[in-house]
């Protein structure tokens, strides 16, 4: 007798020799369906376990001396971009299995009864047994295991231990023995750490090193509590009824797999309010197989559609909380795809700013929200060394004399250091300027995403709140002491007393040589502020030395004509 299989004499439970613990075999399990069984689904009188799968006599011609018809259903299988491997319709165990968990046969009709057998419910009721025909929303089966190579995630070879029934083929017994419940759900191991998922994808990049991976945070899912480490893949993923299909995700929309924990239920930041902000990235707007141009691993970044999803900005297969000093990339960004300063794909960003590149290089339909007179979507452009100027985010700055660096709040900065665009594309609740919230460019009360408040309108009275996103690193003090020995630049007279917001003439990011005057110190002119000569085409900043410099142009309904009134120091 087969070991594990079980059968009643005068009301006696007997057990075949078997290396199962009785309290873990099927007589205990939910695949008893007999009257004694523990499961919600069980049978109103009869007491034969066995009977409801196998018959020693009139069985199937399928083994092992099935007791049941199977589905003439045609299934619908698992897809996905990232499958490499054509599956077919359920064949051998996996259509044993599903000859009760599709639902299309009663599972009290076996084959060794003229009477079905009369069932407290059927499997329909019942979600988590409950597979249907549709199988699209479930770990594929049913594919010979070499096809799906040669994958460099995958083992390279079928793992020792599970059974491919010596043709290499995967199907539902692979993954589930159904007379052994020793590790719950049938299961072949123990799955805490995701054990079972990593022998077969035993090279998953970066998941060794990842914090998902070694997470103690305390996740609960349903009934059961565990570390993230210890849910592993299933913190995120399914095998069974996934409402993502393609990836397996737990929930349809991907953005919120991720606010499972990261709502302030496991995670120490709350990043899924950010993203209720007014100014946010729009993760909400795509959702893979429900609206066009979402997210997809497999996709060509050279020609994105314009969705960006959490998975676009980081790995969570490798994610860490390694640190980084800008512009390097630092571990919520490890193995994310991105690129470099000539729109070249890199598989692997090196530096922070390429990720941002990844959207915002020449591939970008943002729309600016200052009008200037150079007006460049591409940050690739902007950002270049070869500019005039630029913020040193891919470089060190061009201007080594910065009289109003160090301010207050960032005592290290000097001419000749580099930030990241986070440093300005930040959530307002950040905890760099000694908020609560996430850092990053999640979402933010300010516009597009700034850490903290850059006032673009005209005629404002200037105050340290008002452009507190340039005092930051900009002393406020210095910047505006038209008298001081070091910093005669006009400031206080343009921006106090003159009302005219930063804005108006310095473009944060860089400005390319147009050949219509200088575009040192970032001179780039708000158009809707700032307008030429009469007779000209552009207005003109000419540079006439260290911290020298006169305008031609047309601001606030005054001229200035590059004369002495309009020239400083």
């Amino acid at each position: 007798m087969k070991s594990g299989f079980f059968i009643t004499v005068t009301g006696t439970l007997l057990l075949a020799a078997t290396t199962v613990s009785a309290q873990q075999s099927v007589a205990y399990s939910k695949h008893n369906l007999s009257a004694t069984g523990p499961g919600e689904i069980r049978a109103l009188t009869e007491d034969r376990i066995c009977i409801f799968c196998h018959t020693p006599h009139n069985a199937n011609p399928y083994t092992p001396l099935w007791n049941r018809e199977f589905s003439t259903a045609n299934y619908i299988l698992y897809n996905s971009s990232t499958l490499s491997v054509h599956t077919w319709q359920p064949t051998g165990p996996t259509r044993l299995c599903l000859s009760c968990h599709d639902g299309t046969i009663a599972l009290g009709e076996v084959l060794s009864e003229e009477n079905t057998i009369m069932m407290t419910q059927e499997i329909t009721a019942y979600r988590r047994s409950y597979i249907d025909t549709d199988i699209s929303d479930d770990h594929p089966v049913c594919f010979n295991y070499y096809d799906a190579l040669p994958n460099d995630e995958l083992a390279q070879t079928v793992p020792p231990g599970l059974k491919t029934y010596n043709r290499d083929n995967i199907h539902c017994t692979t993954c589930h023995d159904p007379h052994d419940n020793t590790f719950g759900n049938f299961l072949v191991m123990n799955n805490n750490y995701s054990a079972l998922c990593v022998t077969c994808h035993d090279n998953k990049k970066g998941w060794s090193l990842s914090s998902h991976s070694s997470s103690s945070k305390i996740l609960s899912r349903e009934t059961v509590t565990k570390t993230v480490a210890e849910w592993g893949c299933e913190g995120c993923h399914t095998p069974h009824g996934a409402e993502g299909p393609q990836r397996l995700l737990r929930r349809l929309e991907e953005e919120e797999v991720c606010y499972g924990c990261h709502d302030l239920s496991v995670t120490e930041y709350d990043i899924k309010s950010q993203f209720s902000k007014l100014s946010h990235h729009p993760v909400e707007a795509t959702t893979i197989d429900v609206t066009g141009n979402y997210h997809d691993p497999a996709e060509d970044i050279m020609f994105l559609q314009g969705h960006v999803e959490c998975v676009d900005c980081h790995n969570p297969h490798a994610v860490n909380d390694n640190q980084a000093v800008a512009p390097y990339a630092t571990g919520r960004q490890k193995l994310v795809n991105g690129k470099d300063q000539n729109n070249a794909v890199l598989e692997q960003i090196v530096y922070e700013y390429e990720l941002c590149f990844k959207c915002h290089g020449d591939s970008s339909t943002s729309i600016p929200i200052v009008s200037r007179w150079i007006n460049e979507a591409d940050t690739t452009r902007e950002f270049s060394s070869a500019n005039p100027s630029y913020h040193p985010v891919t470089a060190i700055g061009k201007n080594t004399d910065m009289p109003s660096l160090p301010s207050t709040d960032e005592p290290e900065l000097t001419a000749t250091s580099m930030i990241s665009c986070v440093d300005c594309h930040d959530s307002d609740e950040s905890v760099v300027i000694g908020g609560s919230g996430p850092r990053g460019p999640h979402g933010s009360i300010y516009r597009p995403i700034l850490r903290q408040r850059y006032d673009i309108i005209d005629n404002q009275p200037e105050s340290e709140a008002a452009y507190a996103l340039c005092y930051r690193c900009h002393d406020r003090t210095r910047l505006l002491d038209d008298q001081g020995l070091y910093n005669t630049s006009g400031h206080y007279n343009h921006v106090v007393n003159g009302r005219v917001p930063c804005s108006a003439c310095h473009d944060p990011h860089g400005v390319q040589n147009d050949g219509h005057g200088d575009h040192t110190h970032l001179i780039n002119f708000d158009r809707t502020i700032v307008q030429p000569l009469p007779g000209s085409d552009f207005p003109l900043f000419n540079d006439i030395g260290t911290r020298s410099g006169n305008c031609s142009l047309v601001c606030h309904g005054r001229t200035h004509n590059g004369a002495s009134d309009s020239s400083y120091p």
